[in-house]
């Protein structure tokens, strides 16, 4: 597999804050790599690396090979900064739209932007609209659009120059979850099929839910501007396996008390009217059998307790509270 986005070395900082610390990124065409982290962490400083809207930090200081390199479908991003752009579509936190225009004339701007001539603008732009579900609003002016419109908009301005990299800065924050399914059915349609050369796209995007994540072929998990873990969905929620408690009880506050107060739980989410209880590896049972009797013996409910699977927002939550404790 040809590997399209490329990372080495790669930081920026921003006076005496380091934004992105040491960057390492190896993504091959087909893939759906997923960013995740809290506010903060570096996610869109990441992204406006890669497409080239920032620079790096000439040198890492304290690596011997410390020279910053970023590499998109082969091309140098420092030293063939153009050829590499061409490869790459992006679309940012807050696409910029030209509301006055319509759909079609949105799209046929960023077409000829890239430099593609009337013969090709058109039957392009059509079918990407096509593909997107805007045909049949292309003569409608764009500030008329739906949050979720307006965001196919973007996805189509940024593939209508048939990137080979797609760069989506959380695509779907803020529409209706109809349009968030639409949306990732786009993506993976996006990366599941050849284009007309044969090859295959990349998709890299950060995303603030975690069941788009799973989605993804690879996620990585950011803080404080370093990549702290990446993996499969699957790998990621194994290193959790047998270590989360579901818990269900009246009253829900004393029953959290009573569980933070657990030498063996590392730590305590609420989900709505329940708990995950994060345990001590090989605790889990001990633990279980030691709450029911804790929360019963203070006058509180037991309505359901059991080991459930753990889910990526469970992991997330896992790496946080680990990387909190380490600094």
């Amino acid at each position: 597999m040809e590997v399209l986005i490329e990372a080495r070395h790669v930081r920026k900082s921003f006076g005496s804050l380091i934004a992105v610390d040491d960057l390492q990124l190896q993504i091959a065409e087909g893939e759906i790599y997923g960013l995740i982290g809290p506010d903060g962490a570096g996610k869109t400083t990441t992204m406006r690396l890669l497409c080239g809207g920032l620079t790096p930090d000439s040198v890492r200081s304290g690596v011997s090979d410390g020279k910053p390199l970023i590499r998109i479908a082969g091309y140098d991003l420092e030293h063939k900064p153009e050829q590499a752009r061409s490869q790459i579509g992006y679309l940012a936190q807050r696409f910029s739209l030209y509301e006055e225009l319509t759909v079609l004339e949105n799209i046929r701007f960023f077409a000829e932007m890239r430099g593609l001539q009337a013969a090709e603008w058109r039957p392009r732009c059509l079918a990407i609209l096509e593909f997107v579900g805007l045909a049949s609003f292309q003569d409608r002016r764009a500030g008329q659009l739906s949050g979720g419109m307006k965001q196919k908009l973007g996805l189509a301005a940024a593939l209508v120059h048939q990137p080979r990299v797609l760069l989506l800065d959380e695509p779907t924050t803020g529409v209706d979850p109809v349009t968030r399914q639409d949306f990732w059915q786009l993506i993976i349609r996006l990366v599941g099929e050849s284009r007309s050369d044969g090859k295959r796209t990349v998709v890299f995007i950060s995303t603030p839910y975690m069941d788009e994540a799973a989605r993804c072929s690879r996620v990585g998990f950011m803080q404080y501007g370093r990549m702290i873990l990446e993996g499969t969905p699957a790998a990621l929620r194994s290193r959790l396996d047998g270590r989360i408690i579901e818990l269900v009880g009246m009253p829900l506050m004393l029953i959290r008390r009573i569980a933070q107060e657990d030498t063996d739980v590392r730590m305590v989410q609420m989900f709505g009217d329940r708990l995950h209880i994060h345990t001590q590896p090989d605790q889990t049972e001990i633990v279980l059998e030691r709450l029911i009797g804790a929360i019963t013996s203070q006058g509180g409910q037991v309505v359901s307790i059991r080991m459930v699977p753990p889910g990526l927002e469970d992991v997330f939550m896992d790496l946080l509270q680990a990387n909190r404790e380490s600094i």
